[in-house]
C-alpha cells in the first residue's frame, strides 16, 4: 500500500532534492534528472573536425546509412546493382522519395531522421531536400559539432579507431590526437581475423611479423599494441565477435587473444569491450547492412572472466536471447560490466525490456546506452530515445521502490544517473 504523504505536495513542483519524493513526483525528478545530465557516448563510429572526410555528417550521409538501405530494398523495386551505381547523393533522393514521400516514416531510423530535422527546424514533408541540403552546406563544421553535442546532451564521444585501416592509420601517423570531447579506442577486429590479412599491415608498419602464430609474432603483436597506445592514449581495447566466437580455442584468433591482447591490457590498466553476436555479410549484396545477428555461446565469456580476474571487460551481446545469461554473468563476476543495447537491439520496446531486466538484476552496475553512431546528427535522436525510454523504466522502478517503503529523493535519482550516464564507465577505465 503506498504511504500517505504528511502534507500536500504540488506534483508540478520538484521538492528539494533532500526530500522524499512521492510516486506522483518521480516522474517529474526522472525526467528534469534526464535532461540536466550529460553523458558519455561509450561506443560511437564518429571522429572529430581534425580528421577531415572520416567524420560523416549532413543529410545525404544520414539517409545513406545502412540502417536505412536495407529498409530501402525492402519498400523499392531497384536492383542492388542500380542502387550501388548511383552517387551518394541520388541513392540519399531514391531513400528520401521512397522511405519518406512515398511510406510513411514511422520506423525507428525513418522517425530518427525526421527528428533530426525538426531539430533544425527543417521541413519534414518536404518532397525533396534542396532546403535541408541548403542548411547543412551552410554549417562550419567545428561549430556544428559543439551544437550537436550540446543538442544531443552528449560530454564526450568514445570513438572506433582501427590502426589498421589504411585510411585511418596515417592520420595517427601525421600527429592525429585525441581530445578531451573526443576518445579514442583501439579496435581490433582485423588483428584478430584469419592471420593471412592482418600480418600484411603489420609487415608494412615495420613489425618483425610472419604469416604464422610464432613466438616472434606474438612478441611483436605486443610492441604493436603498446605503440599505438602511446600514439592513440586509448581509453579502452575493443573486438567485434561472431556468435560462433569460442573460447579458448587452437586458432590463430585465439592465440593471439590470450597471449597478446589480453596481457597488453592487463599491462596498460585497459578495460577490453567484447562485442559479441555478429553474423558477418549474411547478404553481400546490401554492403554494410549485410550482417546479421547469431545468438552466441556465452560460456566463452564465463571462461574469460573467471580465468583472468585482472582484466576488466565491457560485454555487449547483439542477441536478444543471450540477454539474461549476460546479467546472470555480471553477477557472477565483477570483472564484467554490461553495456547498452546494439545495433539491432535499439529499439524501444526492446531496450526497455532489457533495461528493466538489467536494473531488476543488477541495480545500477551496467551502462544503459551507446548510440553506435556513425553521422554526427544520429546523436540527437538516438540519446532523446535512449532518455525518452529510460524516463518510463526508472519512473517505473522508483515507483515500485516507493509502494514498498523506502524514501527516494532527488538527489537520489541524480546520483543514480550519474552512474549510468558517466560514472559507471570513468571508474571502468580508471578515471
Amino acid at each position: 500500500m503506498p504511504a500517505v504523504p504528511l502534507r500536500q505536495i504540488d506534483v508540478n513542483r520538484e521538492p528539494p532534492r533532500s526530500e522524499a519524493l512521492t510516486e506522483d513526483q518521480v516522474r517529474l525528478s526522472v525526467k528534469n534528472g534526464l535532461h540536466s545530465t550529460r553523458c558519455i557516448d561509450i561506443h560511437t563510429h564518429l571522429y572529430p573536425p581534425a580528421f577531415g572526410k572520416l567524420g560523416l555528417w549532413g543529410i545525404d550521409e544520414l539517409l545513406t546509412y545502412h540502417y536505412l538501405e536495407a529498409e530501402f530494398f525492402r519498400s523499392s523495386p531497384m536492383s542492388y546493382d542500380e542502387y550501388w551505381s548511383l552517387t551518394k547523393k541520388q541513392r540519399a533522393d531514391a531513400i528520401w522519395r521512397t522511405l519518406f514521400v512515398e511510406n510513411t516514416p514511422i520506423s525507428e531510423a525513418t522517425r530518427g531522421v525526421i527528428f533530426v530535422l525538426n531539430a533544425f527546424n527543417l521541413p519534414t514533408d518536404s518532397t525533396d531536400l534542396t532546403v535541408a541540403r541548403r542548411f547543412f552546406r551552410e554549417q562550419t563544421i567545428d561549430r556544428h559539432v559543439d551544437q550537436v553535442l550540446r543538442m544531443s546532451g552528449v560530454s564526450t564521444v568514445v570513438m572506433t579507431n582501427d590502426p589498421l585501416d589504411p585510411e585511418e592509420a596515417p592520420m595517427w601517423m601525421n600527429s592525429g590526437d585525441t581530445t578531451a570531447t573526443f576518445r579514442s579506442v583501439i579496435r581490433l577486429d582485423r588483428l584478430v581475423r584469419e592471420w593471412s590479412e592482418p600480418w600484411q599491415e603489420l609487415h608494412k608498419q615495420g613489425y618483425q611479423v610472419v604469416n604464422r602464430a610464432s613466438a616472434k609474432s606474438i612478441k611483436e603483436i605486443r610492441r604493436f599494441l603498446a605503440e599505438w597506445r602511446e600514439r592513440m592514449q586509448p581509453v579502452y581495447m575493443a573486438v567485434s565477435l561472431p556468435d560462433s566466437f569460442h573460447f579458448p580455442d587452437g586458432s590463430v584468433r585465439g592465440m593471439i587473444f590470450r597471449e597478446a591482447v589480453l596481457p597488453a591490457c592487463r599491462e596498460f590498466n585497459l578495460p577490453l569491450s567484447l562485442m559479441i553476436g555478429v553474423r558477418r555479410q549474411v547478404n553481400p549484396k546490401i554492403r554494410l547492412a549485410g550482417d546479421g545477428v547469431g545468438r552466441a555461446d556465452l560460456k566463452s565469456v564465463e571462461t574469460i572472466c573467471r580465468d583472468f580476474p585482472e582484466n576488466k571487460f565491457f560485454v555487449s551481446v547483439l542477441s536478444r536471447e543471450n540477454q539474461h545469461e549476460l546479467c546472470v554473468l555480471a553477477r557472477k563476476f565483477n570483472n564484467l560490466l554490461p553495456f547498452g543495447c546494439w545495433w539491432f537491439l535499439n529499439n524501444p520496446s526492446i531496450v526497455k525490456e532489457i533495461t528493466r531486466e538489467r536494473i531488476e538484476m543488477l541495480g545500477m552496475s551496467f551502462i544503459p546506452q551507446h548510440s553506435d553512431a556513425r553521422v554526427l546528427e544520429q546523436l540527437i535522436y538516438k540519446w532523446h530515445n535512449t532518455r525518452r525510454t529510460l524516463e518510463q523504466v526508472l519512473t517505473h522502478s522508483y515507483q515500485l521502490l516507493v509502494a514498498d517503503g523506502r524514501v527516494v529523493t532527488a538527489l537520489d535519482i541524480q546520483n543514480d544517473l550519474g552512474r549510468l550516464f558517466h560514472s559507471n564507465f570513468e571508474r571502468w577505465i580508471g578515471n
